[in-house]
């Protein structure tokens, strides 16, 4: 047995590449799957929080880590300013979240201020949220609350991709641990890793994630002029060589972290535009 998000317990898992039909796709959840605690039920409050805009882009975006493409500057840069497990001064570190979109791929990108860079996971699908970790997770049917898709990623590139499904059954979530998507990532860093003997600058991930990736489980709202998602983007920051405390912050207020990152119902909306 090993731990969930929120420490709680989780089954072992089977790798292997998951069909694409989703009536087969359920029925191997119940060999690959993660417990954890369910949520309150709430319907998304969309009224509560301002959109988040994502501008298509014509131009061919390179993903290496760095803002060289010009459209990165149109588009809207927002921070992530809701915080949690403050302790220490240090904690609570800046992060501006951007998204671009075209007809292929959603394009992300995080720029991290980071004084400690830490990281130890080298594992697809194990712990890189206990480590400097950026995350994003996707609602493709906003109204829909029961599922999302989520990517989290730390600063080996390590990866953990799931489908995350909300009191699927007696009020417990269940992860689908083995949808292992493709997608393109890219790290760059300015200090020194697990060296806390010095002061670091921060940290930039940029990712390309085929839309395709979305159709997993069936069809998807399409990505077009005006189309909503729902969405939150995450980051875990870990200042500690030691342990596996972290500070978390979020594109959206979320109602309490104790339960842990994945409240559906706290996402907000995404608008798709040109």
């Amino acid at each position: 047995m090993g731990k969930s998000h929120d420490g709680k317990s989780k089954l072992s898992l089977t790798m292997y590449h998951p069909h694409k039909c989703a009536l087969v796709s359920l029925v191997f959840i119940f060999t690959g799957v993660a417990v954890a605690v369910g949520q309150n039920v709430q319907k998304l409050s969309l009224g509560e929080q301002s959109i988040f805009e994502a501008s298509k882009t014509n131009q061919k975006i390179v993903v290496d880590g760095k803002l060289n493409e010009e459209v990165w500057q149109r588009t809207e840069a927002r921070t992530l300013d809701y915080f949690y497990r403050i302790e220490q001064q240090d904690d609570e570190q800046k992060t501006t979240f951007r998204m671009l979109w075209d007809e292929q791929n959603i394009y992300l990108f995080y720029q991290m201020e980071d004084k400690f860079l830490t990281v130890r996971e080298t594992r697809r699908d194990g712990e890189p949220y206990l480590d400097d970790c950026a995350e994003i997770f996707f609602i493709t049917a906003p109204d829909s609350l029961d599922t999302h898709f989520g990517y989290e990623l730390n600063l080996n590139k390590a990866s953990n991709d799931f489908i995350y499904f909300n009191r699927y059954y007696k009020g417990k979530d269940v992860v689908y641990k083995t949808f292992n998507p493709e997608f393109k990532v890219e790290i760059t860093y300015d200090g020194t890793i697990n060296d806390n003997s010095d002061i670091d600058k921060g940290w930039t991930m940029e990712m390309a994630i085929p839309i395709s990736n979305f159709g997993e489980l069936g069809e998807i709202e399409p990505i077009q002029k005006g189309t909503h998602w729902a969405i939150l983007a995450v980051r875990q920051d870990r200042n500690d060589l030691n342990g596996n405390r972290r500070s978390t912050s979020t594109l959206f207020p979320i109602y309490d972290i104790s339960k842990n990152v994945h409240q559906a119902n706290r996402f907000g909306l995404v608008e798709f535009i040109e």
